[in-house]
């Protein structure tokens, strides 16, 4: 009589790593969302202990979700002063500009057209910002430009361009950071994310494409210019 082996990823043990890996990478999702959506700024100590109790997990496992976030160029470990939210630098953004326009530019490189649920998603990230400055709170009104970006690049169909994009997204956010007015800064974006989407909608893709160049040409150097 023969015994039935389970499966590796059956196992017990293999069920557990699954399940702290699963854990992880919920944490890591959860604070590098709350740094996209402004809520966390340079700077931010990520206490231990705070997160641990927050989250219900080990030790062990936040410190790897953190160790996850500081190989993403989201926070920066500190010897004696543990883990903060990382302040970027006029290198880093030039270097998240040079993403922007390589992932960006070719979502729009295209002569298809674009699905209705696609265009309705951007249709509903645009709204979302009108709304917020109606409220006048203008970090809303960056977290949904951010969103009609990642909707851009959504285009691609590409699990790892998405998942390699919403990192830029919220090392961007972190940028936004520096600017000591968020009105002023966030304001002018409006309009130019609206006139975006309307060529897309239209199809009109060459000229959507060059005015999102133009688009990361002026944001580049508003970001620039605040630091």
């Amino acid at each position: 009589m023969t015994t039935a082996h389970m499966p590796a990823s059956s196992t017990p043990a293999a069920t557990a790593v699954e399940t702290d890996q699963s854990v992880t990478d919920r944490i890591l999702t959860t604070i590098r969302d709350e740094i996209i959506e402004g809520k966390l700024l340079p700077g931010t100590a990520l206490v231990e202990n705070d997160l641990t109790q927050l989250h219900n997990v080990s030790r062990n496992t936040l410190r790897e979700a953190l160790r996850l976030l500081c190989r993403e160029g989201l926070a920066v470990h500190y010897r004696h002063r543990g883990v903060v939210v990382r302040t970027l630098t006029r290198h880093d953004v030039r270097d998240i500009y040079r993403v922007r326009r390589t992932l960006e530019l070719q979502a729009l490189a295209r002569e298809t057209p674009i699905e209705a649920d696609e265009l309705a998603l951007m249709c509903e990230a645009i709204q979302c910002a009108h709304e917020a400055v109606e409220r006048e709170d203008w970090r809303a009104v960056g977290t949904c430009s951010l969103l009609f970006h990642r909707h851009i690049v959504r285009l691609l169909h590409s699990a790892l361009f998405d998942a390699f994009f919403t990192t830029i997204l919220a090392q961007l956010r972190l940028v936004f950071a520096s600017a000591p007015d968020e009105k002023r800064f966030q304001k002018p974006w409006i309009a130019k994310d609206q006139r975006i989407f309307a060529l897309i909608e239209r199809g009109s893709f060459d000229k959507a494409q060059a005015a999102l160049a133009d688009y990361l040409t002026e944001s580049e150097q508003a970001m620039l210019d605040y630091l």
